[in-house]
């Protein structure tokens, strides 16, 4: 539901990891969120969510008054963390609504 969501404390950069329970393969990653300005994706392959590097960054575009809605397409992607780094933004407060990932 767009109705629940997490939001910012203010600051930037801001990060949410999300966690699987194995390392999955993962064919595309969607993100619904409100007044993010730059986006970065990460991926860890490890046990633990260490060891981090950068697939994906991004400027978003404003949407006044709507959500952000990006996917991103990962051909040959696996993952057993996503860490979602936002890295500014358009206001001083912002929410991320939605995280999806497809694969297997």
């Amino acid at each position: 539901s767009s109705e629940t969501f997490w939001t910012t404390t203010g600051m930037f950069p801001q990060e949410l990891i999300i966690g699987f329970p194995k390392c999955v393969k993962i064919s595309k990653v969607a993100i619904q969120c409100y007044l993010v300005r730059t986006l970065r994706i990460e991926r860890s392959i490890s046990k633990d969510p260490v060891g981090f590097e950068q697939c994906i960054e991004k400027d978003l575009q404003h949407t006044e008054g709507q959500l952000q809605m990006e996917e991103f397409p990962l051909p040959d992607f696996q993952a057993t963390y996503l860490r979602f780094i936002i890295k500014s933004a358009f206001d001083h407060f912002v929410s991320v609504h939605r995280v999806m990932a497809e694969g297997t």
